[in-house]
Protein backbone atom coordinates (compact mmCIF):
# COMPACT_ATOMS: atom_id res chain seq x y z
CA UNK A 1 0.00 0.00 0.00
CA UNK A 2 0.74 3.45 -0.61
CA UNK A 3 -0.16 6.25 1.33
CA UNK A 4 -0.24 9.79 0.80
CA UNK A 5 -1.72 12.57 1.07
CA UNK A 6 -3.88 14.92 -1.08
CA UNK A 7 -0.59 16.95 -1.92
CA UNK A 8 1.00 14.18 -3.63
CA UNK A 9 3.40 13.65 -0.70
CA UNK A 10 4.11 9.69 0.44
CA UNK A 11 4.84 8.59 3.59
CA UNK A 12 7.17 6.00 4.61
CA UNK A 13 8.55 6.82 7.91
CA UNK A 14 7.09 6.82 11.30
CA UNK A 15 8.64 8.52 14.13
CA UNK A 16 7.59 7.36 17.77
CA UNK A 17 7.90 8.79 20.55
CA UNK A 18 8.16 6.19 23.62
CA UNK A 19 8.19 8.98 26.46
CA UNK A 20 8.13 12.69 27.07
CA UNK A 21 10.98 11.90 29.57
CA UNK A 22 14.11 13.59 29.44
CA UNK A 23 17.11 13.63 31.64
CA UNK A 24 18.81 16.42 30.05
CA UNK A 25 18.08 20.46 30.57
CA UNK A 26 19.02 21.72 27.02
CA UNK A 27 18.43 25.57 27.25
CA UNK A 28 16.24 25.36 23.87
CA UNK A 29 14.18 22.46 24.68
CA UNK A 30 13.26 21.68 28.43
CA UNK A 31 16.01 24.59 30.38
CA UNK A 32 14.75 23.84 33.91
CA UNK A 33 14.68 20.44 33.12
CA UNK A 34 11.61 17.59 32.85
CA UNK A 35 8.90 18.84 35.45
CA UNK A 36 7.11 15.21 35.91
CA UNK A 37 10.12 13.44 36.41
CA UNK A 38 9.87 10.84 39.95
CA UNK A 39 12.90 10.32 40.74
CA UNK A 40 11.85 7.20 43.53
CA UNK A 41 10.13 5.43 39.86
CA UNK A 42 12.03 6.64 37.08
CA UNK A 43 8.70 6.34 34.81
CA UNK A 44 6.42 9.07 33.91
CA UNK A 45 3.45 11.08 34.92
CA UNK A 46 2.23 10.46 31.69
CA UNK A 47 1.27 6.61 31.25
CA UNK A 48 3.07 6.23 28.00
CA UNK A 49 1.94 3.27 25.33
CA UNK A 50 2.57 -0.18 26.49
CA UNK A 51 4.78 -3.08 24.22
CA UNK A 52 1.00 -4.36 23.13
CA UNK A 53 0.23 -1.00 22.07
CA UNK A 54 3.13 -0.47 20.43
CA UNK A 55 3.37 -3.54 18.29
CA UNK A 56 -0.19 -3.05 16.93
CA UNK A 57 0.99 0.52 16.24
CA UNK A 58 3.26 -0.12 14.15
CA UNK A 59 1.50 -3.10 12.67
CA UNK A 60 -0.60 -1.10 11.08
CA UNK A 61 1.40 1.30 9.76
CA UNK A 62 3.71 -1.26 7.89
CA UNK A 63 0.35 -2.61 6.30
CA UNK A 64 0.11 1.47 5.33
CA UNK A 65 3.60 0.87 3.58
CA UNK A 66 5.45 2.59 6.45
CA UNK A 67 9.10 0.60 6.17
CA UNK A 68 11.14 3.00 8.75
CA UNK A 69 11.04 3.94 12.31
CA UNK A 70 12.08 6.06 14.61
CA UNK A 71 12.06 5.66 18.56
CA UNK A 72 11.94 9.05 20.28
CA UNK A 73 11.77 10.59 23.22
CA UNK A 74 12.03 12.73 25.33
CA UNK A 75 15.15 10.69 26.10
CA UNK A 76 14.11 7.12 24.77
CA UNK A 77 16.48 5.53 27.13
CA UNK A 78 14.73 6.50 30.27
CA UNK A 79 12.47 3.55 29.79
CA UNK A 80 13.60 0.28 31.21
CA UNK A 81 11.69 -1.56 28.13
CA UNK A 82 13.97 0.12 25.04
CA UNK A 83 15.75 -2.81 23.79
CA UNK A 84 12.44 -4.77 24.41
CA UNK A 85 10.55 -2.34 22.43
CA UNK A 86 13.29 -2.10 19.34
CA UNK A 87 12.65 -5.97 19.25
CA UNK A 88 9.34 -5.73 18.52
CA UNK A 89 9.02 -3.14 16.00
CA UNK A 90 12.13 -4.59 14.18
CA UNK A 91 10.07 -8.34 14.28
CA UNK A 92 7.20 -6.37 12.37
CA UNK A 93 6.66 -7.28 9.01
CA UNK A 94 7.16 -4.97 6.43
CA UNK A 95 9.39 -3.00 8.61
CA UNK A 96 12.85 -2.92 7.14
CA UNK A 97 14.75 0.16 9.68
CA UNK A 98 14.24 0.52 12.89
CA UNK A 99 16.40 4.02 13.97
CA UNK A 100 16.77 5.59 17.68
CA UNK A 101 17.35 9.37 18.33
CA UNK A 102 18.82 10.19 21.83
CA UNK A 103 21.11 12.01 23.90
CA UNK A 104 23.27 9.28 24.56
CA UNK A 105 24.15 9.42 27.74
CA UNK A 106 23.45 5.69 28.13
CA UNK A 107 24.31 4.80 24.78
CA UNK A 108 27.68 2.97 25.94
CA UNK A 109 26.22 0.33 27.89
CA UNK A 110 23.01 -0.17 25.30
CA UNK A 111 24.97 -0.09 22.59
CA UNK A 112 25.56 -3.84 21.93
CA UNK A 113 21.65 -4.63 23.32
CA UNK A 114 19.81 -2.19 20.34
CA UNK A 115 21.89 -3.43 17.79
CA UNK A 116 21.15 -6.72 18.73
CA UNK A 117 18.22 -5.94 19.01
CA UNK A 118 17.76 -4.58 15.56
CA UNK A 119 18.47 -0.53 15.90
CA UNK A 120 20.48 -0.04 12.79
CA UNK A 121 20.53 4.18 12.45
CA UNK A 122 21.41 6.22 15.43
CA UNK A 123 21.16 10.07 15.84
CA UNK A 124 22.90 11.46 18.34
CA UNK A 125 22.15 15.01 20.13
CA UNK A 126 25.70 16.46 20.70
CA UNK A 127 25.47 20.16 20.15
CA UNK A 128 29.08 21.13 20.73
CA UNK A 129 32.54 19.13 21.14
CA UNK A 130 33.66 21.79 23.66
CA UNK A 131 33.13 20.36 26.65
CA UNK A 132 32.30 23.57 28.17
CA UNK A 133 29.86 24.94 25.56
CA UNK A 134 27.95 21.47 25.93
CA UNK A 135 27.44 21.72 29.64
CA UNK A 136 26.57 25.18 29.30
CA UNK A 137 24.00 23.98 26.02
CA UNK A 138 22.56 20.45 27.91
CA UNK A 139 23.20 21.43 31.20
CA UNK A 140 25.10 18.28 31.80
CA UNK A 141 28.61 17.71 31.84
CA UNK A 142 28.74 14.40 30.09
CA UNK A 143 30.20 15.24 26.16
CA UNK A 144 32.94 12.01 27.46
CA UNK A 145 30.48 9.82 28.32
CA UNK A 146 28.00 10.40 25.05
CA UNK A 147 31.19 9.97 22.73
CA UNK A 148 32.82 7.19 24.11
CA UNK A 149 28.73 5.37 23.46
CA UNK A 150 29.18 6.72 19.72
CA UNK A 151 32.31 5.17 19.03
CA UNK A 152 30.82 2.15 20.87
CA UNK A 153 28.44 2.50 17.93
CA UNK A 154 30.64 2.89 15.33
CA UNK A 155 32.69 -0.17 16.61
CA UNK A 156 29.56 -2.37 16.81
CA UNK A 157 29.84 -1.51 12.19
CA UNK A 158 26.63 0.24 12.59
CA UNK A 159 26.44 2.12 9.31
CA UNK A 160 24.05 5.03 10.13
CA UNK A 161 25.65 7.23 12.63
CA UNK A 162 24.17 10.81 12.48
CA UNK A 163 25.11 13.79 15.25
CA UNK A 164 22.82 16.49 15.44
CA UNK A 165 23.63 19.92 16.54
CA UNK A 166 21.31 22.75 17.23
CA UNK A 167 22.74 25.87 15.61
CA UNK A 168 22.51 28.61 18.18
CA UNK A 169 24.22 32.12 17.98
CA UNK A 170 26.90 33.16 20.19
CA UNK A 171 26.76 29.40 21.64
CA UNK A 172 28.03 27.25 18.96
CA UNK A 173 28.86 29.30 15.71
CA UNK A 174 31.71 30.21 16.07
CA UNK A 175 34.59 29.17 13.39
CA UNK A 176 36.07 27.25 15.76
CA UNK A 177 32.97 25.40 16.84
CA UNK A 178 32.42 24.23 13.45
CA UNK A 179 36.40 23.66 12.91
CA UNK A 180 35.86 21.14 15.77
CA UNK A 181 33.10 19.32 14.09
CA UNK A 182 35.06 19.41 10.66
CA UNK A 183 37.83 17.54 12.27
CA UNK A 184 35.92 15.05 14.09
CA UNK A 185 34.00 14.23 10.92
CA UNK A 186 37.53 13.58 8.67
CA UNK A 187 38.48 10.28 10.26
CA UNK A 188 34.83 8.85 11.39
CA UNK A 189 32.11 7.75 8.81
CA UNK A 190 29.47 9.73 10.33
CA UNK A 191 27.34 12.65 9.40
CA UNK A 192 26.96 15.83 11.57
CA UNK A 193 23.33 17.44 11.06
CA UNK A 194 23.08 21.21 12.13
CA UNK A 195 19.31 22.12 12.78
CA UNK A 196 18.38 25.73 12.71
CA UNK A 197 16.56 26.52 16.28
CA UNK A 198 12.90 26.47 16.10
CA UNK A 199 10.40 28.51 17.64
CA UNK A 200 8.36 26.49 20.03
CA UNK A 201 5.74 28.15 22.72
CA UNK A 202 8.38 28.06 25.87
CA UNK A 203 11.55 29.41 23.61
CA UNK A 204 10.43 32.50 22.61
CA UNK A 205 13.32 34.71 24.67
CA UNK A 206 15.76 32.27 23.50
CA UNK A 207 14.59 32.02 20.05
CA UNK A 208 15.19 35.93 19.76
CA UNK A 209 18.93 36.16 21.01
CA UNK A 210 20.33 33.03 19.16
CA UNK A 211 18.31 32.00 15.74
CA UNK A 212 20.71 31.74 12.91
CA UNK A 213 20.20 31.12 9.59
CA UNK A 214 21.90 28.20 8.04
CA UNK A 215 22.39 29.58 4.89
CA UNK A 216 25.52 31.07 6.40
CA UNK A 217 26.82 27.49 7.19
CA UNK A 218 25.90 26.18 4.07
CA UNK A 219 28.13 29.19 1.98
CA UNK A 220 30.97 27.97 4.57
CA UNK A 221 30.77 24.48 3.27
CA UNK A 222 30.24 25.29 0.00
CA UNK A 223 33.48 27.92 0.10
CA UNK A 224 35.55 24.87 1.89
CA UNK A 225 35.00 22.59 -1.00
CA UNK A 226 31.82 20.48 0.31
CA UNK A 227 29.12 19.74 -2.30
CA UNK A 228 25.60 18.56 -1.90
CA UNK A 229 24.39 14.88 -2.48
CA UNK A 230 21.38 13.98 -3.74
CA UNK A 231 18.30 12.65 -2.10
CA UNK A 232 17.98 8.64 -0.80
CA UNK A 233 14.57 6.83 -0.46
CA UNK A 234 13.26 7.59 3.20
CA UNK A 235 15.73 10.22 3.76
CA UNK A 236 14.86 12.79 6.69
CA UNK A 237 14.78 16.54 5.62
CA UNK A 238 18.82 17.22 6.27
CA UNK A 239 20.58 18.61 2.87
CA UNK A 240 23.85 16.63 3.41
CA UNK A 241 27.06 17.48 1.80
CA UNK A 242 30.31 15.39 0.90
CA UNK A 243 33.88 16.09 0.60
CA UNK A 244 37.03 14.06 -1.22
CA UNK A 245 38.92 14.74 1.86
CA UNK A 246 36.16 13.36 4.89
CA UNK A 247 34.78 10.03 5.66
CA UNK A 248 31.78 11.64 7.45
CA UNK A 249 29.34 14.18 6.53
CA UNK A 250 27.55 17.40 7.63
CA UNK A 251 23.92 18.06 6.81
CA UNK A 252 21.85 21.13 7.41
CA UNK A 253 18.36 21.00 8.59
CA UNK A 254 16.49 24.48 8.08
CA UNK A 255 13.34 24.22 8.46
CA UNK A 256 12.55 28.57 7.59
CA UNK A 257 14.10 28.02 4.05
CA UNK A 258 11.66 27.81 0.57
CA UNK A 259 10.32 24.45 -0.16
CA UNK A 260 11.67 22.77 3.18
CA UNK A 261 8.01 20.58 3.66
CA UNK A 262 8.09 19.72 0.05
CA UNK A 263 9.65 16.20 0.76
CA UNK A 264 7.85 15.61 4.07
CA UNK A 265 7.48 12.09 4.37
CA UNK A 266 7.00 11.57 7.85
CA UNK A 267 4.23 11.67 10.48
CA UNK A 268 4.38 11.39 14.26
CA UNK A 269 3.35 9.73 17.26
CA UNK A 270 3.31 11.04 20.92
CA UNK A 271 3.92 8.78 23.74
CA UNK A 272 0.09 8.56 24.45
CA UNK A 273 -0.39 7.42 20.96
CA UNK A 274 -1.66 10.44 19.26
CA UNK A 275 -1.25 11.37 15.84
CA UNK A 276 0.41 14.61 15.12
CA UNK A 277 0.58 15.77 11.23
CA UNK A 278 2.94 17.99 11.31
CA UNK A 279 5.47 18.79 14.21
CA UNK A 280 4.16 22.39 13.90
CA UNK A 281 0.70 21.58 12.97
CA UNK A 282 -2.11 22.76 15.22
CA UNK A 283 -3.70 19.32 16.75
CA UNK A 284 -3.11 15.99 17.24
CA UNK A 285 -5.84 12.80 17.42
CA UNK A 286 -5.53 9.88 19.68
CA UNK A 287 -5.12 6.65 18.26
CA UNK A 288 -5.07 4.90 21.60
CA UNK A 289 -8.56 3.30 21.35
CA UNK A 290 -7.81 1.84 18.17
CA UNK A 291 -4.43 0.13 19.42
CA UNK A 292 -5.95 -2.38 22.11
CA UNK A 293 -6.29 -5.28 19.41
CA UNK A 294 -4.59 -6.87 16.62
CA UNK A 295 -8.13 -6.64 15.27
CA UNK A 296 -8.85 -2.92 15.00
CA UNK A 297 -5.81 -2.27 12.06
CA UNK A 298 -8.40 -2.05 9.44
CA UNK A 299 -10.13 0.69 11.91
CA UNK A 300 -6.72 2.34 12.65
CA UNK A 301 -5.76 2.02 8.96
CA UNK A 302 -8.88 4.54 7.37
CA UNK A 303 -8.71 6.65 10.35
CA UNK A 304 -5.05 6.99 10.11
CA UNK A 305 -6.05 8.12 5.68
CA UNK A 306 -8.56 9.92 6.59
CA UNK A 307 -6.90 12.18 9.11
CA UNK A 308 -3.62 12.37 6.24
CA UNK A 309 -6.20 13.88 4.08
CA UNK A 310 -6.23 17.49 6.44
CA UNK A 311 -2.56 17.69 6.84
CA UNK A 312 -1.50 21.07 5.18
CA UNK A 313 1.58 21.76 2.59
CA UNK A 314 3.69 23.49 4.88
CA UNK A 315 4.36 24.46 8.45
CA UNK A 316 3.42 28.33 9.18
CA UNK A 317 6.83 28.46 11.00
CA UNK A 318 7.47 31.91 9.20
CA UNK A 319 4.86 33.24 10.38
CA UNK A 320 5.27 32.54 13.73
CA UNK A 321 3.29 30.16 14.22
CA UNK A 322 4.33 27.16 15.96
CA UNK A 323 1.48 25.07 15.96
CA UNK A 324 0.58 23.35 19.99
CA UNK A 325 4.36 22.59 20.25
CA UNK A 326 5.75 23.99 23.87
CA UNK A 327 8.77 21.48 23.46
CA UNK A 328 10.13 19.71 21.71
CA UNK A 329 10.37 17.00 24.40
CA UNK A 330 6.91 16.30 23.71
CA UNK A 331 6.96 15.30 20.25
CA UNK A 332 10.38 14.20 19.44
CA UNK A 333 11.73 16.80 17.25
Amino acid sequence: MITQDSHGRRFQYLRLSVTDVCNFRCVYCLPNGYPALDSQAGLRAENPLRLNEIGNLVAGFADMGFWKVRLTGGEPSVRGDLVEIARLVTATSGIRQVALSTNGYRLRSLARPLVDAGVSAFNISVDSLDPRAFHQITGMDRLSEVLEGIQAVIDLGVKRVKLNAVLMRGLNDRPEDLARFLDWVKARPVSVRFIELMRTGENADLFNRHHVSAGTLRLELLRAGWFPEARRDGDGPAVEFSHSDSLGKIGIIAPYSEGFCGNCNRLRINSRGALRLCLFGTGEQSLRSLLQSPSQKDELIQTVQNLLSEKAPTHFLKEGNYGITQNLSAIGG
